[in-house]
């Protein structure tokens, strides 16, 4: 069966090729407007959230631009309602929801979707939330069908379709995979959601109640399959380092607590295509320079204050009266004004033992939080619902899932992924 084939399963056929879930909420507005602007016409699509009247004001004001989307079908449904979620996800080719904390309102939304053998692709960024849904679900949604795509936006699609990209190229152009590659975020504009917040502060709150969860986020192959979880990688870069390839000084990033174990993930549920010594880091990546070097300082104490501020009470209580909250995010044109770029830099070894070096661009044109991450989700929802992909059931990354196809769609789309 084609996975565009809306006939699943019981060979009934369900009113809805794609429903966004969460769409009354910041970012899901974004993905719902994109949608407006990309989705063919023949795409039955709906938009689901938990109330009907703010549902009706997203349809206006898409109706406004678009007047054929007057007439979207509204579904009303609540994270923590399972009867209404059964009710999306069996109507629902695929399910694209924005609604977090992930690990706070996420669970029956997937639980729900692998049960129907409803594919599902979301923004989570916790570590934690996923290796739960791969020890709940994993197994049962290979039996399913249901392709469980996490992490579909700014993290992981830049490290795990750029490693894939790369990793590709590395085969074909010289016999082997790249046994090291190293991210280096170059170029970035962007602002932060109150969605992003209340997801960050509520991972800090669930592993001060239960030290496993620490323990979970800190392990470098947390999302690897049990019995895999060992490799050559260790912690991720918390200091000021020195890149002597590239003449750069480094700082964490800190999405590579999350966009490294992805990566880890897919060559695991690849079999390994990038070897079993396969090493892959993140940083920052700044200018050899004084202000390089302040910049650098600056986002390493910067990021151990916020961790030290998020956990202490009186402070916890100043940083939240500061930071954006859950609804509120970037303007327009700030998001308008955004930009990333990242580089991949790999190296390995023909069969031969010759060695060599390949480089990869990953870059958008928008913040890449949101303009770019609504773009990256959108699309990914566009590829569940509508290519023909070979790719089973499962608790999947993005490159496992959709691969080289959405890297595709993503270049139609304005992004950047260069070999260079």
């Amino acid at each position: 069966m084609s996975p565009s084939d809306p006939k699943r399963g019981n060979g009934v056929t369900r009113p809805y090729d794609l429903v966004l879930f969460g769409a009354t909420g910041f970012t899901g507005a974004l993905v719902a407007e994109y949608l407006a602007g990309h989705a063919p016409p023949s795409l039955r699509w709906a938009l689901a959230g938990r109330s009907r009247e703010k549902l009706e004001a997203v349809r206006r004001s898409l109706g406004m631009a678009q007047p054929r989307l007057a007439e979207l079908p509204l579904l009303v449904a609540d994270s923590h309602d399972r009867a209404s979620l059964d009710r999306v996800a069996q109507d629902a080719h695929v399910v694209c929801t924005t609604v977090g904390p992930y690990a706070l309102h996420g669970a029956e939304l997937v639980a729900a979707c692998v049960d129907a053998g409803t594919h599902y692709c979301d923004l989570t960024g916790e570590v934690q939330f996923i290796r739960r849904m791969i020890d709940a679900h994993h197994e049962r949604a290979q039996q399913t069908g249901a392709r469980i795509v996490h992490c579909a936006g700014f993290d992981s699609i830049p490290s795990d379709l750029g490693c894939l990209m790369l990793q590709e190229h590395a085969i074909e152009a010289f016999g082997a995979p790249c046994s090291v590659v190293r991210f280096s975020l170059t170029k970035n504009r962007g602002g932060v959601s109150g969605g992003t917040v209340a997801s960050m502060l509520n991972l800090l709150d669930e592993a001060r109640r239960d030290r496993s969860v620490l323990r979970t986020v800190g392990h470098p192959y947390a999302l690897n399959p049990p019995g895999e979880q060992t490799g050559p990688d260790g912690s991720d870069q918390r200091g000021i380092g020195w890149d002597a390839d590239a003449g750069t000084i480094t700082a964490p990033f800190v999405m590579a607590a999350i966009n490294t174990r992805v990566v880890r993930r897919s060559n695991a549920l690849f079999g390994y295509r990038y070897g079993r010594d396969f090493s892959y880091s993140e940083v920052t990546s700044l200018p050899a320079s004084p202000k390089g070097a302040l910049t650098a300082a600056g986002l390493t104490l910067g990021l151990g204050g916020l961790l030290l501020a998020a956990n202490v009470p009186p402070l916890r209580r100043a940083l939240e009266k500061r930071l954006p909250k859950p609804g509120e995010g970037p303007s327009r044109r700030a998001r308008e004004r955004g930009f990333f770029e990242v580089e991949l830099r790999g190296t390995g070894a023909r069969p031969s033992g010759e060695p060599f070096e390949v480089r990869a661009v990953v870059a958008g044109t928008q913040d890449p939080g949101y303009g770019e991450t609504a773009k990256m989700l959108g699309e990914s929802a566009l590829c569940l619902a509508s290519d023909a992909l070979t790719s089973a059931g499962g608790v999947l990354t993005p490159a496992v899932a959709l691969g080289m196809t959405l890297v595709g769609r993503l270049r139609t789309a304005g992004m950047t992924f260069d070999i260079r």
